[in-house]
């Protein structure tokens, strides 16, 4: 990648991206869209409030790069996509991961796939592990030292260079966190993901269900 993005720029790009797979009936999208879309308050880490001016610098950046595209014409309202796909050759599984990873941050698997529900199902851990592993491949992830007190490692993109200085700073603050808070609350963590996972699941099963009976 000739290219790296700062937050808005990962913001928009993943906003787009989610929306195109999980709404397509609503894509491309309006600025006026686009600023909800980034702005929202579920699926986002961290929550943000920006302004049209940020989105649209953050788009001309993106299409400048060319990640993204303007459709305008007829005298409508213009709309905007990504071209970040086409350009990078994704497959569907790894634009899934890379689009929550966008999103929301470092990640282990676990919450990878659970996140991920309505972008791709991945039929068990293992295919989340080959996509990442894909992408690690490529460059575009990069599996994080596991942090002292936690089982799994987490995931980052790299669509913004590399992260290991960013993540050898948080990494003390993050385990004076974990040795001050209770210690129930790494099972707790660990149970949330595992009923993610088994939600997940059920869900599969009773599409599978439905579909028998249609």
């Amino acid at each position: 990648m000739d290219w790296q993005l700062d937050a808005a720029e990962l913001r928009v790009l993943g906003a787009l991206l989610e929306k195109e797979i999980a709404t397509p009936e609503y894509y491309p999208l309006s600025l006026n869209a686009l600023v909800n879309a980034c702005n929202q308050k579920s699926n986002r880490d961290p929550v943000v409030a920006y302004d049209e001016d940020t989105v649209e610098t953050a788009l001309d950046s993106l299409l400048r790069k060319g990640l993204a595209v303007r459709i305008t014409g007829d005298g409508r309202v213009p709309k905007h996509g990504q071209r970040f796909t086409e350009v990078l050759n994704l497959g569907r599984p790894e634009t899934a991961l890379l689009c929550v990873l966008m999103l929301r941050g470092p990640q282990t698997p676990g919450e990878l796939r659970g996140r991920s529900e309505r972008l791709y199902s991945f039929d068990d851990i293992e295919a989340v592990e080959n996509a990442l592993n894909r992408l690690a491949e490529s460059g575009m992830v990069k599996k994080l030292a596991r942090q002292a007190g936690f089982r799994e490692s987490r995931y980052s993109h790299l669509l913004s260079g590399d992260v290991e200085a960013a993540e050898e700073m948080e990494a003390p603050a993050a385990h004076n966190m974990h040795n001050g808070a209770p210690q129930h609350e790494e099972g707790l963590a660990e149970r949330v993901t595992v009923l993610e996972e088994q939600l997940s699941e059920l869900r599969r099963n009773f599409e599978d269900f439905r579909r028998r009976f249609e």
